[in-house]
């Protein structure tokens, strides 16, 4: 299953109905051919009412090669990065706490895009990936289009004492290191798909 962010309205992807389907459904949809689904797509996007809407296909990955073909795709990578004292990495964004990342530049693999974005938009250096995590995915309006942007996550280590340095022309107003009970704070002002990799790897 996929699961799309728009804001925070979600659209699943899904191969198996019977399994995905949550309770509090908007819309289903059966895919059948592409024009038919973008007109879906338009229809969520402007009935805000909808919370979340699931599209039906057998073969997922070909339902989700025609729903990307709807958007302006990018990828992108970041982390999510624990010190020695096992606190978390964050940066506030445009008054929204977020985690790291950035888009993939051209020739560089997706761990690599990870490792730079976490050091620029913090400041710091000697990061160690220790394992993949789950990818998200989510929605913004970019001019005339509509960005689907796939972010691959990754856990890092850092074990260093280097200062924090906030990258100032990314709009990141702050970079700070959180301890665990300092996170309410975060779960009450970041976005959708944040809190997803928040609530899968914070225990």
């Amino acid at each position: 299953m996929y699961k799309v962010f728009f804001k925070d309205r979600i659209v699943f992807l899904t191969d198996n109905i019977d399994r995905d389907l949550s309770d509090n459904f908007g819309a289903i949809f059966k895919y059948s051919n592409s024009k038919e689904l973008f007109d879906f797509i338009d229809n969520f996007i402007q009935r805000e009412e909808i919370q979340n809407a699931f599209i039906y296909h057998h073969d997922i990955e070909e339902l989700y090669t025609v729903f990307c073909n709807y958007f302006k795709f990018i990828e992108a990578a970041g982390g999510l990065v624990f010190n020695n004292e096992n606190r978390i990495l964050f940066i506030n964004r445009l008054n929204k706490w977020d985690l790291p990342k950035g888009k993939a530049e051209k020739g560089e693999s997706i761990d690599e895009t990870a490792l730079r974005e976490v050091e620029e938009e913090c400041g710091i250096s000697n990061l160690k990936i220790t394992k993949p995590l789950v990818s998200t995915y989510h929605t913004y309006p970019l001019k005339n289009k509509i960005v689907l942007k796939k972010t691959y996550w990754y856990r890092m280590e850092y074990s260093g004492n280097e200062d924090l340095v906030p990258q100032l022309e990314e709009d990141i107003q702050e970079a700070v290191w959180l301890n665990h009970d300092e996170l309410e704070k975060v779960y009450e002002n970041t976005y959708p798909s944040i809190l997803e990799i928040l609530k899968t790897e914070i225990k």
